[in-house]
């Protein structure tokens, strides 16, 4: 990895929704703990953070959303294709119950009528992307968190990387649906440079 930068640092909350956590339509393992831990996180470190940013799914009700949800009729693959998840403005789609947003600077939300899954894909009410709200504040490093390991949370640790960002993804504060995909998950983002372990100091 890059040696850590002197500029702030920010934390990347990603996709800890209602139906990522035990009970959603896609539930993940461990979901609930997430939430709660990203919370005690928060409540612990937030003046460690520039900035906080939070990811959400956020579908279309109707249609595939461009091929992301299985057609009508036929069965999700769970690699491209998903069942119904995180439809906006449905109560899927809402944070989980146990993650506090009263830290959270900004409100990301990704996948309207289409596939994505980094938060690096996501855009705030303005249209903003996350890329370009962690540069404007001056962020070099990144601490990323969330849900689910081995798909969303690996692809916004990669875009991170790619983006040339500082990433540290922290033990204990995300879930992976599988132990198999999160082991290959981990070791592609450490091959990519990320840092995967322990709250510290940066």
């Amino acid at each position: 990895m890059d040696t850590p930068s002197t500029a702030p640092r920010a934390l990347v909350v990603v996709d800890v929704q209602v139906d990522f956590v035990e009970g959603g339509s896609l539930g993940v393992e461990g979901g609930h703990a997430v939430a709660e831990a990203v919370t005690h996180h928060l409540a612990a470190h937030r003046d460690a953070y520039a900035l906080v940013a939070a990811s959400r799914d956020w579908h279309e009700p109707h249609g595939t959303n461009g091929g992301h949800f299985a057609e009508p009729g036929t069965d999700p693959d769970f690699v491209d294709t998903w069942p119904a998840h995180c439809l906006r403005d449905e109560g899927g789609s809402d944070y989980a119950p146990g993650l506090d947003t009263a830290a959270v600077d900004v409100h990301l939300r990704k996948g309207v009528g289409e596939p994505a899954y980094s938060a690096f894909e996501a855009v705030d009410d303005d249209g903003r992307r996350l890329a370009d709200l962690l540069r404007a504040a001056g962020v070099g490093d990144v601490d990323v968190v969330g849900i689910a390991t081995d798909h969303c949370v690996r692809a916004t640790v990669l875009d991170a990387r790619r983006e040339g960002f500082g990433v540290r993804l922290l033990d204990g504060l995300h879930a992976g649906v599988a132990p198999a995909t999160t082991e290959a998950a981990l070791g592609e983002m450490r091959a990519a440079g990320a840092v995967t372990g322990p709250w510290g100091p940066a």
